[in-house]
Parts: structure tokens; sequence; C-alpha cells
């Protein structure tokens, strides 16, 4: 049985963790040969090891350009092109109007942004002669008030407006660039992230998840929390041939809570 994603290629940065893991199950079991990209060797290999030939680790920062440039090159050395790339890697970042610092400004905007603009930069350099595409991890955050912290919001709010310019840019060679923005999502972002959850173990992940789905439940018209999965299905389907179309957009996958903000009663009251 053929999958959605045969033959293709593709780049997961933070990829070891959260949305990023999904998506790379998600895109092998589609038929995708897919690089995870990460800082955590213990997990990626781990991750690698589970979904066999069709995927291999590769240890980046996505903090340094270099560092960015090296993953796409090595999508390519091993399997020979490059299809999608999922810029995914990111965290929360402190940073408001009247506390943030020139670190946190430059660390949020550093990790947030400039890996997407770089992403994108070498991504379509190796993409100029066949054609691809470019997906870029946003938030509801860039598009509604009060889902996240100022500096995250702005930044996110960067990444949905470079992939409107990028696709434009890039549409004529055939490189298709859109946006994700997923909401209400339970991920380790909640709880500061992939380093924070590598310092804990399984047991404690899992406890965590199981309480945060439960309240995330309560945050959308839809009666349950987002999953990674949910934004994998999307990644999947913007980077497959069924998305040849799509464009510059930027796809919300949020349960409606971008709609409405939504508070349903806890379960007893």
């Amino acid at each position: 049985m053929s999958g959605r994603l045969d033959g293709k290629v593709a780049v997961i940065t933070g990829g070891t963790s959260g949305i990023g893991a999904a998506t790379a199950r998600r895109f092998v079991a589609e038929g995708a040969r897919v690089v995870i990209a990460g800082r955590s060797e213990r997990r990626g290999n781990a991750l690698s090891g589970e979904l066999g030939e069709q995927a291999f680790f590769f240890r980046a920062d996505v903090m340094h350009e270099a560092e960015i440039a090296a993953v796409i090159d090595a999508a390519v050395s091993r399997f020979g092109q490059l299809d999608c790339l999922f810029n995914n890697a990111g965290a929360a970042t402190p940073g408001e109007i009247d506390t943030i610092t020139e670190e946190q400004f430059d660390y949020g905007m550093k990790l947030l942004v400039g890996s997407v603009m770089f992403g994108i930069k070498h991504a379509a350099r190796v993409m100029q002669s066949r054609g691809g595409t470019i997906i870029n991890n946003s938030s509801i955050a860039a598009h509604r008030l009060g889902q996240g912290g100022t500096l995250y919001s702005a930044a996110k709010a960067a990444v949905s407006h470079i992939t409107r310019i990028a696709g434009a840019k890039l549409g004529p060679n055939g490189i298709r660039v859109n946006a994700i923005s997923p909401g209400a999502i339970a991920t380790p972002i909640f709880w500061g992230g992939s380093a924070k959850a590598q310092t804990l173990s399984d047991e404690d992940n899992a406890r965590k998840l199981a309480k945060l789905e439960g309240n995330l439940a309560r945050a959308t018209p839809l009666p349950r929390s987002g999953i990674a999965n949910d934004i994998a299905y999307a990644a999947v389907f913007l980077a497959s041939d069924e998305g040849s179309f799509i464009n510059s957009h930027d796809l919300v996958v949020d349960g409606g809570r971008i709609a409405q903000f939504y508070e349903r009663p806890a379960p007893g009251t």
C-alpha cells in the first residue's frame, strides 16, 4: 500500500520530542525518509532506531546558521534530495513589554525567527532545481492576544508573515511555503519544553501530559485537547501532493479556540 509521502525526503527540526517526534513518525508511516534534527542525542538516536532505515538523527542546534545548513546538506548527502523542511524547533520564550531584557529578546528572536529564516534560506538553496515544500511552525499566538507572552507572540507573528513572503518569492521556483498555527496542543512546551522534559522520567512526563490534556480539553469548543498527531497530520497534508496548490498559507489547527475563547467547567462543578 502506497503512502502519501512515498519517495519524499524531509528534514524535521526539533524532531526528538513533542510535535517534531510525532511528525517524524507520521512521515515515515506515509513513506517518507526523514532526517530528525535536534540537540538530544539520546532521544534522537532512540527515535531513529525505532523508525529504522527510513530515518536518521543528525545533531543540530538551530540557534546557529551553520548547523542548519549542515543538516540540510546531510539530508541530501544521505538520501540524494530534499523535498520538505519542517521548521518546527522552538520553545516558550519569556519577555514582556515592561520587563524584557536584551538577552531574552536576542534569544527568542534567534530561536523562533532566525531558525525559520535560515531554514528557508538553506532549504531553498537545494530545492531550486526540483521544487519542494517548507512548513513553518507558527502559533495562534501570532493571530490573537492572550495566547502567549509578548515576545513569543511577536516572534510567531513574524514567522507567519515570513511564510507569506517566502511563499510568494519562492513559488515561481516550485517551492511552496506554508505555516501551521497550533493552539491548545498538549506538549512539553507547557512545562519547560524538551530541555525540561529530558530531565524528567518518562513516567513524570506522561503524568504531566495527562493532566495537561485534561486542562486543555476545557479550553476549546471541541471537547478534547489537541495532541501532537493533530499537527503531524496537518504537516503530512501540506507536504503531500494533496496540498500542491497551497502556498503562503497559515493553517490554524486549534479545535476552534482562535474563533472563541472557551472555558468549559471542570468536572463536578
